[in-house]
């Protein structure tokens, strides 16, 4: 897999706020949309790259930092 990594608390922030973002918007998205096929197919993007950025806060949060400074 492959996927940018989060190298610091900075980024680590905002990729929590950017998830934050788009679970807003996918639950303003179910409340305004009444049709269940729309909502798949616009909702499929957002839960994708939500589970994208989740496993870049998994990988960030499962080292130290000294670990990631010796990667870096």
């Amino acid at each position: 897999m492959c996927f940018t990594m989060i190298t610091n608390d900075t980024e680590f922030e905002v990729t929590l706020d950017r998830i934050r973002r788009f679970q807003l918007q996918l639950a303003h998205l179910r409340r305004v949309e009444t049709i269940p096929a729309n909502y798949r197919l616009s909702s499929s993007g957002f839960l994708a790259e939500i589970d994208r950025m989740q496993l870049e806060v998994r990988e960030y949060l499962s080292q130290l930092p000294t670990e990631l400074a010796a990667a870096g």
